[in-house]
């Protein structure tokens, strides 16, 4: 019997993916696994991105008895041929709703000569699914929660057993820097290591010092685990705060779906005539973690050289950007997208959006992170400053986050922007536009 076409996508793993198990059940056993470079996506993608992406495929290749067929192209064009060369009998997939995702998907479907089956998300819950008693969607992430938790998930599902991989011609991957511990075995390990410390996170999750949060966000970009797997293990009241944060990621995904233009515009209209100052000196300055305020800087040195940043440190550095350098929030959020290993399309943007005010259920815009106050609140000692600033390294506890103030350090910046000003110029503008 022909083969089924699994097109891996955004769910590089075997374990608990509904569209395999479709194609499995198709293709009578039967499966050619098909992942498409499609250059629209990898090439913007950031090194850091392609790196962890091209380690998981050659992983989940791995896991596929070295089967794992790679092609390069429009997927529009690539995954046609494949069902045409191969006499597929169809080709599964898991749905996609971002802004490019959904158009390609399209697409690709009207260019078959077999059917297009969308099987299961990347969610716990599907982007539309969650809606108010007046059927429509939720603005609000309170409530969304609330709904989301009703209305539940379905449970995870094993590995298909018994598939013959089907073989067929493609192309190398090109070479990467090797990632550790991408693939789906090593975010199952980690998963299941870090989920026996859960009970600890509403406690330490703000805390960049002790470097305790899972980092899941990242097999999560991937798919190399899927979130009811992981919703399956937090059954405990002491795993409601993690719950939070795997809503928020799918109420942002919710968001984008309904609103594309979210990506890069504000969902809050009247922020389009919020005054901006352009990048200049001062956004280099942020870039590079040379701006004076040490939590920022660390922040950013973090993300250059690790590909990766603690949350409530993003938050902080997307503040500073915004609301003491006075830039457009888009600017911020593409460096992210360049330069994180879980950059995730609807996370970045409607989470930028968060902090910038303009969003839905944003953070006023009237609040405004003090950097230095958020240094020591979070990073009490000044671990997380002095590991990423060497230059601070002679400052004990939390004298490195005011280090102005104690003698200051010649290899250092002075703080670029004074904050209180700032402030107050952030309220200025703010209110040109109430």
């Amino acid at each position: 019997m022909p083969p089924a076409i699994m097109w891996f996508r955004r769910d590089l793993r075997l374990a608990d993916n509904p569209a395999l198990l479709d194609a499995v059940a198709a293709g009578d056993g039967s499966v050619l696994g098909l992942f498409v470079l499609d250059p629209a996506l990898f090439a913007p993608a950031g090194g850091p991105r392609r790196d962890h992406l091209l380690s998981s495929l050659r992983a989940l290749s791995t896991a596929m008895d070295g089967k794992l067929v790679i092609r390069a192209g429009d997927p529009a064009v690539v995954v046609p041929e494949v069902a045409r060369a191969t006499k597929a009998v169809s080709v599964h997939l898991a749905a996609d709703y971002g802004p490019y995702g959904a158009r390609r998907d399209e697409a690709v479907a009207a260019a078959l000569d077999v059917p297009l089956e969308r099987t299961g998300s990347p969610y716990a819950i599907a982007p539309g699914r969650i809606r108010n008693q007046q059927d429509r969607p939720y603005q609000v992430f309170t409530p969304y929660y609330r709904a989301w938790l009703e209305h539940g998930w379905r449970n995870p599902v094993d590995a298909p057993k018994g598939v013959t991989w089907i073989d067929a011609p493609g192309e190398p991957l090109p070479a990467s820097e090797a990632v550790e511990g991408a693939g789906e075995a090593d975010a199952v390990k980690r998963w299941q290591s870090w989920v026996e410390e859960v009970a600890a996170y509403d406690d330490e999750r703000d805390r960049p010092d002790l470097d305790t949060t899972s980092r899941m966000s990242i097999p999560l970009k991937y798919g190399e685990l899927h979130p009811r797997t992981m919703l399956a293990d937090l059954t405990s009241p002491e795993g409601d705060a993690y719950r939070r944060q795997l809503a928020w990621r799918e109420f942002c995904a919710d968001l984008l779906a309904r609103h594309p233009q979210a990506a890069w515009k504000p969902l809050r209209p009247e922020f389009e005539r919020m005054a901006y100052d352009q990048p200049g000196p001062a956004f280099d300055a942020w870039c590079a973690g040379q701006t004076g305020f040490p939590i920022v800087d660390a922040g950013m040195r973090q993300l250059a050289e690790s590909g990766f940043m603690h949350n409530r440190v993003r938050m902080v550095v997307a503040s500073f950007l915004v609301k003491d350098l006075h830039i457009h929030w888009k600017h911020g959020a593409r460096w992210f997208m360049r330069r994180l290993y879980d950059g995730d399309l609807a996370s970045n943007s409607l989470n930028w959006q968060w902090v910038a005010g303009c969003g839905a259920d944003a953070s006023p815009y009237f609040r405004v992170f003090n950097p230095t106050t958020q240094g020591v609140k979070f990073d009490p000692n000044g671990d997380y400053v002095r590991r990423w600033v060497p230059q601070l390294r002679s400052f004990d506890g939390k004298t490195a986050h005011e280090p102005w103030r104690h003698g200051g350090c010649p290899d250092y910046p002075e703080p670029i922007v004074d904050h209180a000003e700032a402030r107050l110029e952030a309220l200025r503008r703010y209110e040109a536009i109430r």
